[in-house]
Order: structure tokens, then sequence, then C-alpha cells
């Protein structure tokens, strides 16, 4: 009887193997057609299997092979997986993977380990490495700065979007972003005044006696209001005389429409509705996130507001522009127009590149306004950036504004934009802003 039970346990504990087993081939050749049909569909040009033991491939080869067949694909047994700062460097010791590809993406991978082979083997390599297996920068970002000293902007808690725009007569533009666009003054400098457009997308006026520009620069920016309520913001500001710059004509199958009103000084607001298309998907959902914020009184502009903002500024090189922002910034993109750009930056800010030979400013040297980002540790991202010597800046320290209100730094993207990073903390004239971005005093 004992022996009988005992054979019996052992013929158990090898079903049960061999069951597990054949679980596991089943999982990794299930994962291997989806690669397959991804790389097939131009959605990958590489894709890896997990890594594996020797005999586990040998096992499962032919199952592979059939697989890459079906799907008009190659499959390549790869004993030596490429080593980069994407993933932690045991990630295949002792294993195989299997590269599912087309032939040029295959050419494509032995020249990055040629190179990796050579010595080189930095951020460059491992962005390539990310490229060839299809992620955009933005995860490949994550995955930098889960393996390494790498950081980006999101790491430092970005809280809200900002821009500064420089005035003669601050009054003025005062009154017509208060009392004729019906903006919320949140907080209130003397010499600078902030007016929220959208749940955490603000503008700031500032007297140019005491910015960091002349009201006289080029006004290289436009500011996009973003809104679908067109119509009604068109006849609401013709009867209060605002100047047009591009009048209101809307096209159906646009991705976009709108029209451009000017402000007292002549910065050009764009009034602008994304309607459902195709370079819109990634947008529209984010829109909806949040209602539009609207004015502060029944009396001026009755029942309209903002869903975001966009700061478009305008580049001669938009390569190097996007490089920037995709890869040292670390921004999203959720706007593809090809010849404009648009970046998200928080929940209703974002930043949109132009090539200037395609948007309604020419690029300047000089520009009348400061790209601001809102932070939560504007220390640790003016630490990194200065060790990094990521892009230069301004100013050797953080400034600390009087009593404390805030700290902040300027740097400079690639087309000569000055980049501002600003943290505001407790002060009273601070608090509906503070109040705002979610950090109330106690």
């Amino acid at each position: 009887m004992k022996s009988s039970a005992l054979f019996l346990l052992i013929i158990f504990i090898f079903s049960s193997c061999q069951e597990q087993k054949e679980n596991s081939h089943q999982k990794h050749l299930g994962g291997m057609a989806a690669m397959a049909e991804m790389v097939a569909a131009d959605v990958k040009p590489i894709a890896l299997s997990e890594p594996m033991e020797s005999a586990e491939i040998d096992a499962i080869w032919a199952e592979a092979s059939a697989i890459a067949e079906k799907y008009g694909v190659e499959v390549f047994r790869e004993t030596e997986l490429i080593k980069t700062m994407l993933f932690p460097e045991s990630v295949a010791d002792g294993k195989e993977v299997l590269v599912f590809h087309k032939p040029n993406a295959l050419e494509a991978y032995l020249d990055l380990k040629k190179t990796i082979a050579e010595g080189k083997n930095g951020v460059n390599e491992a962005r390539r490495f990310g490229r060839l297996l299809g992620y955009p920068n933005q995860h490949i970002n994550t995955l930098l700065a889960k393996n390494t000293e790498f950081r980006s902007l999101p790491d430092f808690d970005i809280q809200g979007t900002n821009v500064f725009l420089y005035y003669k007569d601050l009054a003025s533009a005062k009154d017509f972003y208060q009392q004729t666009l019906g903006m919320e003054i949140v907080s209130d400098y003397g010499f600078a005044a902030t007016v929220r457009i959208s749940h955490d997308a603000f503008l700031t006026l500032v007297d140019e006696s005491k910015g960091m520009h002349k009201a006289s620069e080029p006004k290289t920016v436009a500011i996009a209001l973003l809104t679908d309520q067109l119509p009604e913001w068109y006849a609401y500001l013709q009867g209060k005389n605002v100047p047009i710059k591009y009048t209101y004509k809307p096209k159906e199958n646009n991705a976009h429409d709108g029209f451009v009103a000017i402000d007292p000084e002549g910065y050009l607001l764009e009034f602008e509705l994304f309607k459902q298309h195709e370079e819109n998907e990634l947008l529209i959902p984010q829109m909806r996130k949040y209602p539009a914020l609207s004015t502060i009184s029944e009396d001026v502009a009755a029942g309209l507001g903002f869903y975001g903002a966009v700061t478009w500024t305008y580049y001669q090189d938009m390569l190097e522009a996007e490089k920037f922002y995709e890869e040292i910034m670390g921004l999203r993109l959720i706007v593809d127009q090809g010849w404009a750009k648009v970046y998200q930056v928080s929940e209703t800010g974002y930043i949109g590149l132009v090539d200037e030979r395609r948007g309604m400013h020419i690029f300047s040297e000089s520009k009348a306004v400061n790209v601001s980002f809102l932070l939560g540790d504007v220390s640790g991202w003016f630490d990194y950036v200065k060790k990094s010597n990521s892009f230069p800046l301004r100013q050797d320290s953080l400034e600390v504004g009087p009593e404390g209100k805030y700290k902040g730094f300027v740097g400079f993207d690639p087309g000569g934009y000055y980049l501002e990073f600003d943290q505001f903390f407790p002060n009273p004239d601070n608090d509906r802003l503070l109040e705002l971005l979610g950090n109330k005093k106690d």
C-alpha cells in the first residue's frame, strides 16, 4: 500500500510539473504572437520575448518560428542581449531572448550592438534601443529615471503652467483680463498680477519697468484659450470692440476652429476649439477631465469660460525644439499637427511648438515673454539641471522673492525662450494661488 501511494504521489508531482511547463510554454507563445503582430503592423521595429533558459528556447523554437512566419516577420535568437541604461544590467544574464523583427530593424539592432561593443554606451545608446523597441520618449524617460540618475520636469511635481507677459500700462492690462475677459486675479504683487485661465493654467501680467523684458521686444508668443464657445466669445468681444486679427471662419472638416484677438498691448490671444479629429484623439479625453472655468462674474462674459491654455512658441529648428521638450523636459506629445506640436505640461496647461514658416509669428532673438512652470520642488529641479548641465541657466543660484514668497530660476530653451521655474510659499499674497495649486496653508 505504501509503495502504491508513493508511486501515485510521484505520478502526481510529475504531471503537475509537466502541466506547469506546458502552461509556461503557452504563456511565452501567447506573448510572442502579440509581439510578432506588433512588429508586422510596424508598431514596434523589434520586439523581445521574455528572457529564457536555452533549454526553454529549444523547446519552443519551432512554434516561435511558426508564429514569425504566420505574421510575415522574422525571429532572431539572441544569446547576449545588449545592455544599456534602459534596463538593469542583469535583466538577461545567462539567458536568451527571441527578437521578432523585419530585416532592416535587425540590422539597426546589430549596428547598435556594435557601437556598444566599441565602448559607447550612454544615454544616447539607451534612447536608440528604446526607439527600436517602439517606445515613445515619455516611456524611455520613465525607464531612464528608474534605472539611472536621469530626471525630467515631471519628476519634480508640476502643479501648473504660467506665462509672463510685459506691459507699459499694467493697470490697463489687468482691467482687460479681469473686466473684459472675466478672469480671476489670484495674486497681485503690485508690479505683477496673476490671472487664472483654467483649472491649473495661469497668466502673469508684469510691469515692464520691473520685469525681465521690455514691452517693446517682439511679442513672439500666442496664447490659445481653449473653449467650445467660439461663436459666443466672438460676438462678445466684438461687442466690447476688442481688435480681431483673424476673424472667425469655422470649417466643417478642420481639426480645430478659432479666431485671434489682440490684447491692449499687442499680444495675440487665439480663441481655439479642438474638435474630434485624428490629430486630437489624445487631447479630447484630457480636456474632458475638467469643466470649463467660467468667468468670475455674471456681468462679465456671462456663461463663458475656458478648458485650458496652450502657450505657442516659434522656432527655426523644430527638431531641436522637439528633442528638448521630449528628452530634456520630459513632456508628453499630445497633439501632432506636423508643423506644430502640442505637449502636455499640467492637467489643463500645454506648450505648443510652431515652425516659424507656418505660424502667426516668425522667429526673433528676443521676445517679451517668460514661459513658466509651477513646481512643488523647484530646488530639486534646479540642483538637477545645474549638476547635469541639461540646458543653459540665466543665473547661478535660486532667486528668493521678497518675504520668501517664492523661489525660482530661469533657463533658456533652444529657441532662446526664457523658461521660468517657480515655487510659491505661504504668504497672504499667495493664499488664493496656493489654494488652487492644492497647497493650502495650515
